[in-house]
């Protein structure tokens, strides 16, 4: 199988579990495979302990129960058990410290969660020379290369992963790979294969979720709604299908349901991403978005506390707050450590917000620079275009915007329509 070969084969990382946030939309992922039920990792973990228990010496247990702790974290929104998840791994490495594929692959999804990126790069080259096999440390340094701003590198180490376990997690990180170079036919083509290939009801769920993604970043509501509705048929636990729900809801005028919706997330799993999303929906229904504002923050202390880094989530969270020069920096600091697009997109944008758009233009251009089609980037290049007098580049831009999505946000939306309709109108006069 070749990204590149379109006709034979088309080529997400899913939802990053990361707490950042990015700006209106939430974080793509660097772990590409879906969750357990809780029921059945509960049931591993307890089985593992077991093993462990009567052979503390089992490596290859270790290494699972590492594995098993940070998926535990992914699918619960609580990084606590990173630490855990790092103990086992680490056992692992003590018991056999030379040719620890497991446990070495482990440590770099687990860099990868608490958004060590270098980190996790690292470890998953040490992976590959003890193993130049294996699938894992390539989806693992896909996802870290792909943070990292590496493109062609990543798109590289998500040919080698389809090469050697065509399956859903090659799938779905190429099928993200497609996307992010604006590629989205293929993109959609790609993870209908990975749908196709899904046997557990939670993978037929995460399969749903990103192809509803995918036709609500095009503006297909009717699309997204169908995924959206099927995956929570199949299983109703997905945060994600909820999350997009809401974006639905929104757009359909049903506030209250939307609402609801995103209540639901974040009694489940309460990230950074998703109580921002709370916030700016309660502030847009005339709501006080105080309360989820105080929960997001608490969300990102217990991530870095937890051995976590994520300036970019504490961007976000200083923009809502109304704190643009400290988002700005906070954004800046988080892009000399991965100048990855939607890094760039939130530093520019809190440039401008912040007063300084001519230092925000290079991000804004930067962040479309490998031709990811998204409303959002498009809606902030524009308006950072026009902070800078191109007014040309504006109308390019908003344009762009609203025709891939009209709706892509309940307040952007509107401001870029009226935008756009002003700058028509004075170029006409």
């Amino acid at each position: 199988m070749r990204l590149r070969a379109i006709s034979v084969v088309v080529l997400a990382a899913a939802l990053l579990f990361g707490i950042g946030a990015t700006i209106g939309r939430p974080t793509p992922p660097v772990v590409a495979e879906s969750p357990r039920p809780a029921s059945q990792l509960a049931a591993s973990i307890a089985r593992f302990q077991d093993r462990l228990r009567s052979v503390p010496g089992d490596w290859t247990t270790w290494a699972a129960l590492g594995e098993a702790y940070l998926e535990q974290a992914r699918i619960s929104a609580d990084p606590a058990y990173y630490p855990k998840a790092e103990g086992a791994l680490r056992k692992s490495l003590e018991a056999r410290p030379g040719g620890n594929e497991p446990a070495l692959a482990g440590l770099g999804a687990l860099a990868n969660a608490r958004h060590d990126f270098a980190g996790a790069e690292r470890f998953a080259r040490q992976a590959l020379e003890v193993n130049q096999w294996s699938a894992t440390a390539y989806g693992v340094l896909a996802d870290a290369l792909t943070q990292l701003g590496r493109p062609a590198e990543a798109t590289a180490a998500v040919q080698r992963m389809l090469d050697l376990r065509p399956g859903l997690g090659s799938y779905t990180r190429g099928s993200y790979d497609l996307e992010q170079h604006g590629r989205r036919t293929e993109a959609i083509q790609l993870m209908e294969r990975a749908l196709a290939s899904a046997t557990e009801p939670a993978d037929v769920a995460f399969c749903h979720q990103h192809l509803a993604a995918l036709a609500w970043a095009a503006g297909d509501t009717a699309t997204a709604t169908r995924h959206v509705t099927v995956g929570l048929q199949v299983y109703p636990e997905t945060p994600g299908l909820w999350q997009l729900k809401a974006k639905l809801d929104t757009a359909g005028g049903d506030l209250d349901a939307a609402l609801a919706d995103l209540e639901r997330v974040v009694a489940r799993t309460p990230t950074v991403d998703a109580l921002l999303d709370q916030a700016r929906l309660l502030r847009f229904a005339g709501r006080d978005p105080g309360p989820s504002l105080v929960l997001a923050q608490a969300a990102h202390q217990l991530f870095t506390a937890n051995g976590g880094t994520d300036d970019l989530g504490a961007a976000a969270l200083a923009l809502e707050l109304g704190r643009p020069a400290e988002a700005a920096a906070l954004a800046s600091a988080e892009f000399a450590r991965r100048p990855f697009a939607e890094v760039a997109d939130v530093l520019g944008w809190s440039l401008l917000q912040a007063g300084r758009p001519a230092e925000a233009l290079p991000y804004a251009r930067q962040a479309a620079a490998l031709g990811q089609v998204d409303a959002t980037l498009a809606y902030h290049y524009g308006m950072v275009a026009l902070a800078t007098g191109d007014r040309q580049l504006a109308r390019v831009q908003l344009r762009l915007a609203l025709a891939l999505n009209p709706r892509f946000s309940p307040v952007d939306a509107p401001i870029a329509a009226r935008t756009l309709d002003s700058l028509t109108s004075s170029e006409e006069s």
